[in-house]
């Protein structure tokens, strides 16, 4: 019997200023949403997007043209085990 595993990488995003405090929940709502995504936080004072993920079902790259997409250009991104 075989037990699958998951693996849960963390992506931190860096991004232009936010400016406003509904940023958070814009980009929490859209990134929380895509599959494979666990968590996400975001830091408006630093301008961060933390995310919790599962490389099996999802690549930063989409994480970040998600980002992105929604406005707000990646400036950095840096993935930890």
């Amino acid at each position: 019997m075989s037990v699958a595993t998951t693996t849960t990488l963390t992506a931190r995003f860096t991004t232009e200023p936010f400016t406003c405090p509904s940023c958070i929940k814009k980009i929490q709502s859209a990134v929380g949403r895509l599959p494979g995504v666990e968590w996400v936080k975001v830091k408006f004072n630093s301008a961060r997007v933390d995310v919790g993920f599962d490389p099996a079902e999802i690549t930063t790259e989409e994480i970040r043209e998600t980002i992105t997409g929604l406005g707000y250009p990646v400036l950095r991104a840096r993935v930890a085990g």
